[in-house]
C-alpha cells in the first residue's frame, strides 16, 4: 500500500483498507495533527492558555495525550500497574496531565508521548481487535460493561484525539493565527 501525505506532511489514511489498518491509520493521522499544532512555537507560546476562560495549553494537551495513551493501552488493555507519566497528575489527583511543570518543555513531553505511543503499539501488535481490556469499576458503570475490545479502544482514542485537536486548532489560531487541519 502506498502512503500519501498531506501538504503539511501528515500521513493520509488509505481510502480502502482492512478494519485494523484503517483504525490505526486514522489514529496516526490524529497523532500527527497534534504534533503539527505544536510545531514551530517557542516554550512560552506552548504554555500559553490562549482561549479564555480555559486554562488548556498545547503543551498540556501533549502531556494529556501521553497519559491517555498510557491509560488505555497499558492500564486498561494490558492490565499493567503503571504510574502516571508525569508524576501525580495536575495537583488535584486526577492524573490527566494538563498541569505544566516549569522544568518540563515540549521536547521532554513529546518524547514521553511518543514513548507511550510506541509502548501501546508493542502491547497491541499481536492482539485481535476483539481482545478485551478491563475497565475500572467506575468506568465500567459508565460504559455498561467491565470489558472493552481493542476495537473500542482504538475508536475511542481517535475520538479523543479529534476532540483535543479541535481544542488545539483554536489555541493555535489564537496564539499566532495559524489555521488548518
Amino acid at each position: 500500500m502506498t502512503t500519501t501525505t498531506t501538504p503539511d506532511g501528515r500521513p493520509v489514511p488509505p481510502p480502502h483498507a482492512g478494519e485494523r489498518a484503517m483504525l490505526e491509520a486514522w489514529l496516526d493521522f490524529h497523532r500527527a495533527t497534534l504534533a503539527l499544532k505544536c510545531a514551530g512555537l517557542d516554550d512560552a507560546r506552548l504554555r500559553q492558555a490562549a482561549v479564555p476562560p480555559s486554562s488548556m495549553t498545547l503543551l498540556g494537551l501533549v502531556q494529556h495525550m501521553a497519559e491517555v495513551e498510557r491509560n488505555w493501552f497499558q492500564r486498561i488493555f494490558a492490565s499493567l500497574d503503571v504510574p502516571p507519566v508525569f508524576g501525580d497528575g495536575d495537583g488535584d489527583g486526577d492524573g490527566h496531565g494538563f498541569a505544566l511543570d516549569p522544568d518540563r518543555g515540549i521536547e521532554e513531553a513529546t518524547a514521553a508521548w511518543r514513548a507511550q505511543i510506541a509502548r501501546g503499539r508493542e502491547l497491541t501488535a499481536e492482539a485481535s481487535l476483539d481482545d478485551v481490556g478491563r475497565l475500572s469499576e467506575r468506568d465500567a458503570e459508565i460504559v455498561g460493561d467491565a470489558g472493552v475490545s481493542l476495537r473500542w479502544i482504538l475508536v475511542h482514542l481517535i475520538e479523543e484525539y479529534a476532540r483535543h485537536n479541535g481544542h488545539a486548532d483554536l489555541i493555535r489560531e489564537r496564539l499566532d493565527g495559524v489555521t488548518g487541519t
